[in-house]
């Protein structure tokens, strides 16, 4: 019998921040449009930016393909790119990065089935950060992501410009 995956998106959102949607419906909708079920709110993002499907393999897993629009449908105004590659259909594996827009980046996990989440969501912050508080988050929260099994691919506390006062 297989092991079961559990099979997440963890978002990088310009203004919400970081996300964790755990997978498991037949199609996951992505994009700001109030109708799709992994919402956004980046400017780069278009109302259906991409379509997650869920497709079985014969031993009874499952794997993800990511769309880019809606299936037999149509594409997004902004692409998307996946490991640095424009493409308009991709198979998922994990560790894949997903990019929509230059401020928007969704990384494809599959994990073993266990209750541990895959980053520690009291790191997220329920305020606007500014200054050196921006700067001391994003720095505590790449040294929790060094600490799990999420590799952080740039340095946040450079990569996010903090708001002044």
């Amino acid at each position: 019998m297989p092991s079961e995956l559990r099979h997440v998106l963890i978002i990088e959102d310009d203004r919400k921040g970081l996300q964790q949607h755990v997978l498991g419906a037949s199609l996951h909708y992505i994009g700001r449009d109030t109708k799709c079920d992994i919402r956004l709110s980046s400017q780069f993002v278009s109302r259906r930016q991409a379509t997650l499907v869920r497709i079985g393999n014969e031993d009874g897993t499952f794997f993800y393909r990511i769309v880019d629009g809606v299936p037999k449908g149509r594409t997004s105004s902004n692409g998307m790119i996946v490991n640095g590659r424009k493409t308009i259909a991709c198979d998922l594996h994990d560790r894949d990065e997903i990019m929509f827009g230059p401020q928007v980046r969704l990384t494809y996990r599959l994990t073993e089935l266990d209750d541990s989440p895959l980053f520690d969501d009291t790191l997220i912050p329920t305020k606007e950060l500014r200054g050196d508080e921006a700067f001391r988050y994003y720095k505590e929260l790449e040294q929790n992501m060094a600490r799990s099994s999420i590799e952080p691919r740039v340095d946040m506390a450079k990569r996010h410009t903090a708001v002044r006062p």
